[in-house]
């Protein structure tokens, strides 16, 4: 089953202007359905580009953007933001709000799809916050716990719709190699335990090699995709 399809994306900025820049060449994608991907490629390939476009944050100029089977062009901005929030995740850098504790972070994407707040959001976060191994700081807010903490914490929150599709833009970039391990092992859990696709970003090749898929993006142009059949898998 596909989660994501692309045909022929491509993406220009500075339409209608005298000066034009195209990031994305005409790409090609396909995502299935509890796949752990890696996107890898040099500063300015158009890694994020792609993960806004993916993350229908950003529409293309050209080609097509399927989300479990949709066509996204045709839809307006009330209904792309409707399938966003129901199957797409994010996890980024930073990605929580540090006036907010954990809980109350994790419930924010319910709470933007449902309204006022009841016992059974506050049971759903409290769970992830649990999956993810932070229930004794579910009270603290962003800023009293560590950066392999928040990260957990913006993995829990991507996971609260139950989305198909996780997209992780660096997730690991700003900590030390024990809490990036830490945090990567997360994201594996998820992915085996409940069939979620996931697509990151990395820089980091040793990160790479622990996916099962690894997507190399060079100047706007996928030059590589490959089923990586030696995947590192961590000892715990």
């Amino acid at each position: 089953m596909e989660t994501l399809r692309l045909d022929g994306v491509r993406k220009t900025y500075g339409v209608g202007t005298s000066i034009q820049t195209e990031v994305l060449h005409g790409v090609d994608l396909v995502l299935r359905r509890g796949e752990f991907s890696a996107l890898i490629g040099p500063s300015g390939s158009g890694k994020s580009t792609l993960l806004n476009v993916i993350g229908l944050l950003d529409q293309p100029t050209g080609g097509r953007v399927f989300i479990g089977g949709e066509e996204t062009g045709t839809l307006g901005d009330a209904d792309l933001t409707r399938l966003r929030g129901r199957a797409i995740g994010f996890v980024f850098q930073h990605h929580y709000q540090p006036e907010f504790t954990a809980l109350e972070n994790v419930m924010m994407p319910i709470l933007a799809a449902r309204g006022r707040p009841d016992e059974e959001m506050r049971a759903t976060a409290a769970t992830l916050l649990d999956r993810v191994g932070l229930t004794p700081w579910r009270d603290n807010k962003a800023t009293e716990i560590s950066g392999g903490q928040q990260q957990r914490v913006a993995i829990a929150r991507s996971l609260a719709m139950k989305p198909a599709l996780v997209l992780a833009d660096e997730p690991t970039g700003n900590l030390d190699t024990k809490s990036a391990d830490g945090v990567f092992d997360v994201l594996r859990e998820i992915n085996e335990t409940s069939g979620t696709t996931f697509l990151i970003v990395t820089h980091d090749p040793r990160l790479a090699q622990r996916c099962d898929r690894i997507v190399e993006l060079v100047d706007g142009h996928i030059v590589s995709d490959r089923v990586n059949t030696n995947v590192v898998r961590r000892s715990l």
